[in-house]
């Protein structure tokens, strides 16, 4: 098999303990969007020990519940990701930020991704949250991803942020209101 087959792939939530033993599959993924020049967040060169102490240091934002992971698993393990942080701040609980969607080369162009944002979109209403946030490199694959499933476009950032290679580039960022309404307007 050449490319994801959705139905293949079981993604779920990993619990802290799941999410402590899964840090070198999560790291795999991670390098490799690097790798294929990304910008997630990172500058080559980027390998899996990099990528592992990063995914190691959100350990304590897991245990603490203010970061959910979710995993995709298929037949080469985990060829997908994304979390969920959810806003600690009393006036803006009702929010929450996808971060780090991404889905290994191997397993891209079947449907992966969008199978990875509706179960974001699904989990964060779980969780309470009426907005959903992101921010993703203006012109990217994953900005044709999160047009295409409805997100609304609110602003671009010219050099935002540094692709792997160092380049600044602008960001596109994104809401979505998950009740299938916006809030009206104050008053």
């Amino acid at each position: 098999m050449t490319g994801a087959d959705i139905r293949t792939h079981t993604i779920t939530a990993l619990s802290a303990e799941e999410f402590r033993h899964s840090v070198e599959d999560l790291a795999a993924v991670l390098a490799d969007a690097v790798d294929d020049n990304a910008s997630v967040g990172f500058l080559a060169p980027f390998g899996p020990d990099e990528a592992a102490a990063w995914w190691a240091a959100q350990q304590p934002a897991v245990d603490d519940g203010s970061l959910t992971v979710w995993a995709a698993r298929g037949p080469r393990g985990i060829e997908g990701t994304f979390a969920l942080a959810l806003s600690p701040k009393p006036n803006s609980r009702h929010r929450a930020e996808l971060v780090k969607l991404m889905v290994h080369r191997t397993a891209r162009g079947q449907g992966l991704g969008r199978a990875l944002l509706a179960t974001a979109e699904r989990e964060a209403t779980r969780a309470g949250a009426t907005l959903l946030l992101l921010d993703t490199e203006t012109d990217s694959p994953a900005e044709h991803l999160y047009r295409t499933a409805g997100w609304t476009h609110y602003g671009t950032v010219p050099g935002y942020a540094a692709d792997p290679a160092g380049t600044l580039r602008p960001c596109s960022f994104y809401f979505k209101h998950l009740t299938g309404t916006a809030p009206a307007p104050p008053t």
